[in-house]
């Protein structure tokens, strides 16, 4: 196909929100603001975040990813990625004398206490999740004991519990808002007396960014969602834009790898983003869709979002510390600025 002039009939709808959400923009801020202050090398269990150009950039300025505590070399510093860790990490961690800066969701860490309390009072606790997702391993390694994964409607038939009557259902906060409900009602039919976790563990980014993606894809004939293939709220985008009547939908890393034959009598092109992409990705397939005719561009708005996390404690600790030592050397003038 050559190059495309542009029509009326081309456009492009764009989703709002999309990208980064609170949680994934506080962790990358996290490890960079460790190398600025320790320097590197800084190593990180898992991915920071799923995201292939996010770690291939913190890669290049210092940072090393590994899948074991023990590849960490005692007196390092280690830190826990956004999607949260089992305590045996934190105890991993202490036996190798590491430095731990924990850089997990706070929304992640609120279903980890929910799955401590519901244990503590003896409760069958029955996560929804994917099997083998970094974030179903850390809530899980809290109470493996009371804890049994759900992966979609499929699994409800084989679930046992001891108790009927207690019986408490929690979810992975990056799955699709309306499978995990059909996972749910399927669950309550089988354990009528199941409760809820007192708030919805789904986090508001997933929520918002599937909103956007169900209005763009009635009216789009093709949905491009930038995300990387290990990113589970990327890959639910695909699905969501599926079912909201996109004919086609695709995962992308990057802008070239979009095929061409994919425009093939399309009219209008959805964009969106996982939760844990940077926008220069975006900018870079709305070139790429502009260069073949694609120009007009109209932004889909399904929330607001102002949601922002502090900075993981530790390193706001280590921050004030040396922003005062800072000022004690100009004479003590100034206010630090962390």
């Amino acid at each position: 196909m050559g190059a495309m002039t542009a029509s009326p009939g081309r456009r492009v709808l764009l989703a709002a929100p999309r990208g980064y959400c609170a949680g994934v923009d506080r962790a990358v801020i996290a490890v960079e603001k460790a190398l600025e202050q320790y320097g590197a090398p800084i190593y990180v269990r898992h991915e920071i975040v799923h995201n292939k150009y996010v770690v291939q950039t913190l890669e290049k300025k210092g940072a090393i990813f590994v899948e074991r505590t023990e590849e960490v070399p005692p007196g390092s510093i280690v830190m826990f990625s956004a999607h949260g860790v089992a305590p045996v990490v934190h105890e991993e961690a202490e036996r190798g004398r590491l430095a731990t800066i924990d850089a997990t969701c706070p929304l992640v860490t609120k279903v980890h206490k929910e799955a401590v309390r519901f244990a503590g009072d003896d409760y069958d606790i029955l996560l929804i999740g994917h099997e083998g997702h970094e974030e179903v391993i850390g809530t899980t390694g809290e109470a493996p004991a009371h804890i049994q994964l759900v992966d979609g409607p499929g699994d409800v038939a084989g679930v046992e519990v001891r108790d009927p009557s207690k019986v408490v259902w929690l979810s992975q906060t990056t799955l699709s808002v309306d499978e995990t409900m059909e996972t749910v009602d399927a669950l309550k039919e089988k354990f009528p007396q199941l409760i809820s976790p007192p708030s919805d563990d789904i986090c508001y980014a997933t929520q918002n960014r599937q909103l956007a993606v169900k209005q763009m894809g009635e009216q789009a004939d093709l949905v491009v969602v930038v995300g990387s293939r290990n990113s589970s709220n990327s890959k639910r985008l695909v699905e969501v834009a599926k079912l909201a009547g996109a004919r086609a939908s695709y995962l992308v890393d990057f802008a070239d790898e979009i095929d061409e034959a994919w425009l093939e009598g399309v009219s209008t092109v959805g964009v969106t983003s996982g939760a844990s992409v940077p926008e220069v990705l975006v900018e870079q397939v709305l070139a790429w869709l502009a260069a073949r005719g694609f120009e007009d561009v109209e932004l889909v708005r399904a929330a607001e979002e102002s949601i922002t996390f502090s900075l993981p404690k530790e390193l706001r600790r280590d921050l004030r510390e040396e922003a005062a030592a800072l000022v004690a050397e100009r004479g003590g003038s100034g206010t630090p600025q962390a």
